[in-house]
Order: structure tokens, then sequence, then C-alpha cells
């Protein structure tokens, strides 16, 4: 059984932990990463075309403003088929309550018919918000399977409840 990781993440300035601060390595990465260590899942990042503000007050402006537009924006690459996948994971941060609309743009170009999908969110307070009823649509013909919600200032810390989420 072969699986794939299709995740957004952004690093860079980042609301974490109750606070402003520069990361490295996104959140919503750092999990991708922990589940190719434990699923050795292939990894997809979908990366807008635009890269967003680096100052995080101006890229959720720009995010929310893609929102309210229901905006498709360009991504650098497109991964045209998950054929080859039983499992697809699918992680995003919590951004305005659903997926940041870059995954959109890539979600809504497969076929996830007869597919297994497991999203993972990170967020800091907000968990899913509706991206669960928005993967519901773009994820049709699929079995969707419990997510995981982590806490954006808790990846580092999630690597054990990330193997027993795998398991479940």
């Amino acid at each position: 059984m072969s699986s794939l990781v299709i995740y957004f993440s952004r690093s860079g300035e980042n609301y974490f932990g109750g606070e402003l601060k520069n990361i490295e390595k996104g959140n919503t990465e750092v999990i991708a990463e922990y589940i190719q260590e434990f699923d050795g899942a292939d990894l997809f990042k979908v990366e807008p075309a635009v890269e967003y503000p680096a100052d995080y007050m101006q890229c959720i402006d720009v995010a929310k403003k893609e929102q309210q537009a229901d905006a498709r924006p360009e991504i650098k690459e497109t991964l045209d088929s998950i054929d080859d996948y039983d499992t697809v994971y699918i992680g995003f941060p919590n951004w305005w309550g659903t997926l940041p609309m870059p995954m959109f743009t890539q979600l809504e170009q497969l076929d996830f018919s007869g597919k297994v999908v497991k999203a993972f969110v990170t967020h800091e307070g907000s968990g899913f918000g509706s991206s669960e009823k928005d993967l519901k649509k773009l994820c049709e013909g699929a079995e969707i399977k419990k997510g995981l919600s982590i806490p954006g200032a808790k990846v580092y810390d999630s690597k054990e409840a990330v193997k027993a989420w795998l398991n479940e």
C-alpha cells in the first residue's frame, strides 16, 4: 500500500504559541515529515506561484482576500494524478477557518475515487474549522477517515500523537 502527503506549509513569521515568531520550517511541514518517517509516504508540497508576504499580518490579509474572492491561486507545480496511491494524507494550516486557497487549486484537479483520505491541520486554537466539510467536497469519492488536529506550538511535541493517529 502506497501513500502520499499533499500539504501546504509556511515558514517565516508565524503566529506560534500566542506570539509572532520566525520559524525555519512551517508547522504543517513538520507533521508531514513525521508521517513520511513513520509511513514511508511520498511528499508533495503545494506552493503558491506568488509567495505570500513575509510579514504575518500582511500574509493573513492576502489569505482572507483570496478566501472572500473564492480564488484559486496559481501554484508552482501541479500534481496531476494520485492513481499510484491508496492513502492520501492532506495537511494544512487553518487559515480563516479552512484550507489555504492554494490547496483548493491543487485538490480540485485530482480524482479521489476509491482513495482513503486522512487530513491533518495545524492551528492556534481553531482546529479544523469548516475544512472537514470542504474536504468532503474536494475529495469526492474518497473514504475520509478521522483527522488529526495539532496546535502549531506543539508540533515538535506531537511525534507520538502522529504515530498513534497513523495506526488508528
